[in-house]
């Protein structure tokens, strides 16, 4: 049986350095998702403009006459295609939002923790008497 004297615990630096390492490889992933998920934002938006430009003038054309009705099922592919756009854009704006909370509460949690970790260093350090002199 391990004798109670024999427990050392860990040096707060260390466990302050392993939070903080662990903070910033979480921090990272998280802004690494929120570039994933804006630059494929940023693209099917393009796309999605082009798309309604082309439908727009698409429209426009079989109305003045000058393209033939049987491109009508071109608009509806062109249609479908925005509408699925949009529920897309719209799904990527959320997962954006979620990223910056996550972000935020992550600084937030990590904040509160080093606040009161410091504290308790801190107090620590008064009682054992480090640092009179």
């Amino acid at each position: 049986m391990a004798s109670i004297f024999g427990f050392r615990s860990r040096d707060p630096v260390r466990d302050g350095q392993t939070d903080v390492a662990r903070l910033d490889r979480l921090a990272k992933l998280f802004e690494q998702i929120a570039a994933e998920i804006d630059a494929e934002k940023t693209g099917l938006e393009s796309r999605y403009r082009e798309e309604a430009t082309n439908a727009a003038f698409l429209v426009e054309a079989m109305e003045n006459g000058s393209a033939s009705d049987r491109r009508s099922s071109e608009v509806s592919a062109l249609t479908q295609s925005i509408l699925n756009s949009e529920r897309r854009i719209a799904a990527l704006s959320r997962q954006s939002g979620m990223m910056r909370e996550l972000r935020h509460s992550l600084d937030v949690v990590f904040g509160e923790n080093a606040a009161t970790d410091l504290a308790a260093t801190v107090e620590s350090a008064r009682q054992a008497g480090v640092g009179r002199g």
